[in-house]
């Protein structure tokens, strides 16, 4: 649950996506050392492009063509 929250977070924070809907839920696992169903939270996050999502795309597209990828460039003399 975490991974899929922090990876919409940052699409949002990004300003890559807005979030339409969430759904929690419950689904049955099967316990195998167990040998009964244990239950697990379930999470989905619809994200929708927001109205930039192409320009933004495409900046960053550009910028990776030009090597703008924010890395630090190492120099040796």
């Amino acid at each position: 649950i975490a991974t899929v929250v922090t990876v919409a977070e940052i699409l949002k924070n990004n300003g890559l996506a807005v979030e339409k809907k969430i759904m929690t839920s419950t689904v049955d696992i099967k316990d195998d050392s167990r040998g009964r169903p244990v239950q697990k939270a379930k999470i989905e996050i619809l994200l929708g492009k927001t109205a930039n999502f192409d320009e933004l795309m495409a900046a960053a597209a550009a910028a990776a063509e030009n090597g703008e990828n924010g890395d630090v460039e190492e120099h040796t003399a």
